[in-house]
């Protein structure tokens, strides 16, 4: 799983073997350390509506099943899902940008 924050963007990339086992009902879970300062870890799941929870070390993210399920009949595509998750205040909405790297089954197909 790779994450990209910019701003109140969040983009969360998983690879295809990482979208099965969350089509299998696991939860995936990523932990990097910076440095000696501290560590974050971020768990995705599926659920029944986008969501981001937890603590500052701990990121819980779930996102509806159904999308998940539906985007991935679509793969291969460039488009991911998007969702808008409510902020404290006005302008502090966090959009949650998720889909899939399908870059390495893409070539598996061309040199078949």
């Amino acid at each position: 799983m790779k994450l990209q924050i910019e701003g109140q963007n969040l983009r969360v990339r998983i690879g295809e073997e990482e979208l099965a086992r969350l089509l299998a009902g696991d939860a995936i879970t990523a932990r990097t350390v910076f440095a000696r300062a501290f560590a974050i870890r971020c768990t995705l799941r599926m659920g029944d509506a986008a969501h981001f929870g937890g603590q500052p070390d701990d990121w819980q993210i779930e996102i509806p099943a159904v999308a998940v399920r539906e985007h991935a009949q679509r793969l291969p595509t460039r488009e991911g899902l998007g969702f808008i998750l409510a902020g404290p205040h006005d302008g502090e909405a966090l959009e949650l940008l998720f889909d899939v790297d399908v870059r390495d089954s893409v070539r598996q197909r061309r040199s078949s």
